[in-house]
């Protein structure tokens, strides 16, 4: 998208009810992407289940990478209270619309990460960042 689109995505975001939680990798080497991908999925399990979610859907990668996050998320659901019920699904993009205001969320925060803060302003309201020290 060009600025103008990306401004007028921001801004529409914006004007929807909800909380948009991101959690950011930090202290993160390219050949370390998918242990810090689970540091932060764990992470955010977590502070889903603060937030009393019980389901995440998340875009489906490969069956491989699929299944690691799962196996990230079951690990996660372990150090949560007994009892507490909490689901992960992945779909494919496409058959999803929803995917779209995650992007969004992703690219205004990494926008911000880089020094262009207008579309984290914009979102900042219905925005909960979390960092994460991933230790890759």
């Amino acid at each position: 998208m060009d600025k103008r689109q990306k401004r007028i995505a921001a801004e529409r975001l914006a004007e929807l009810d909800g909380l948009h939680v991101v959690t950011v990798g930090t202290s993160l080497p390219v050949k370390r992407q998918e242990r810090a991908r689970a540091a932060c999925l764990a992470r955010l399990v977590h502070e889903l289940d603060s937030l009393e979610v019980r389901e995440l859907l998340i875009e489906s990668r490969t069956t491989e990478l699929d299944r690691r996050d799962v196996t990230t998320v079951t690990g996660a659901r372990h150090a949560l209270p007994k009892g507490t019920r909490f689901r992960v699904e992945h779909q494919a993009g496409a058959k999803e619309p929803l995917f779209w205001a995650a992007d969004i969320i992703a690219g205004a925060v990494r926008a911000h990460l880089m020094g262009d803060s207008v579309y984290q302003r914009m979102l900042e309201d219905r925005l909960h960042e979390v960092f994460v020290e991933t230790k890759c």
